[in-house]
């Protein structure tokens, strides 16, 4: 390796037990679940809320200052059991309670190249219509933007980077008040990674060990970024199985961004189309999460972010 390459040194950072300890928090005892529509008892917020104070509590440790951006309007899905799994919710209706949810935003201002922004995103809610405690869906996620987020507490960025925490299993997703609000703004946003799922494979490469990984994208600059993904994962040997694929419509959370006129965006999964067995459902359990394989993946994300910051 190139002894002057500083990404090495980063991503190397990213800390296994600490993704599993935030792991455990949001998907077990004391947040079985991670929604809008449910309150533990003997408690007065709700746990989507509760998982919101953990995530500050930890951004905060690591020397963020965190904004906290109330969407209101948002509902839970119906339960709708005439689908079948793992598509049984249909949308709310009017006369359903509406709740307002919180993007949370930790973020560096770049030294060189300010006006230029990087984004990482993923979505910290379990699901509305179901108790699944969501810990590949997306815990794994929040886990690896968390960690990704304290490695870089002292890292002096070129340009400006947002590292954001939204809902995508209530409805509206917020992170499309996120994407609108740069675009509004005329914000220069070089490239977002959605960074959902990670870790999640099919049954078949669970048993057969294969660490894999895939960089899904909609935009000619999305494909940019998930070749460029597959060749840091070989020049930074971080042994991951990559793989990409191109949808024809933008979804998820990056779908946010693009629909929003903003092209350089990327999906960062376990597989696609996804394959995991407990998606969407109450077998979403901590104990089946391959730690060291979310903590791979972490590091390629964070080498994609720090490779389009030395750009």
């Amino acid at each position: 390796m190139n002894r002057e390459d500083p990404i090495p040194e980063w991503i190397w950072r990213i800390d296994g037990s600490r993704m599993r300890d935030h792991l455990v928090y949001l998907a077990t005892d004391p947040l079985p679940y991670r929604k809008l529509n449910y309150t533990r008892p003997g408690q007065d917020r709700c746990t989507l809320y509760e998982a919101d104070d953990y995530i500050v509590s930890r951004l905060q440790a690591s020397g963020y200052d965190v904004e906290r951006e109330g969407v209101p309007g948002v509902q839970a899905f119906r339960t709708d059991r005439s689908k079948p799994m793992p598509h049984q919710f249909s949308r709310p209706e009017a006369e359903d309670p509406s709740y307002t949810a919180y993007n949370l935003y930790a973020r560096t201002t770049g030294t060189r190249l300010p006006e230029e922004y990087l984004v990482v995103i993923a979505h910290k809610d379990s699901q509305s219509w179901t108790d699944s405690p969501g810990a590949y869906d997306n815990a794994s996620g929040t886990s690896a933007v968390l960690e990704m987020a304290r490695v870089l507490g002292e890292y002096e960025s070129q340009r400006s980077i947002w590292f954001v925490f939204c809902n995508e299993e209530h409805t509206p997703w917020t992170s499309q008040v996120v994407a609108q609000g740069m675009a509004d703004k005329g914000l220069a946003v070089r490239g977002v990674i959605n960074v959902d799922s990670i870790g999640g494979r099919a049954q078949a490469d669970v048993d057969a060990a294969r660490p894999t990984h895939v960089t899904r994208y909609t935009t000619p600059e999305g494909e940019a970024l998930a070749q460029r993904t597959a060749e840091l994962n070989e020049r930074y040997e971080i042994g991951l199985i990559t793989d990409s694929f191109r949808s024809d419509k933008p979804n998820d959370d990056d779908g946010s961004f693009i629909k929003a006129g903003i092209p350089a965006a990327v999906l960062h999964i376990g597989s696609y189309p996804y394959a995991n067995p407990d998606y969407h459902a109450a077998t979403d359990t901590t104990d089946k999460v391959d730690i060291d394989l979310i903590k791979r993946s972490a590091r390629l994300s964070l080498a994609l972010l720090l490779d389009l910051d030395r750009e």
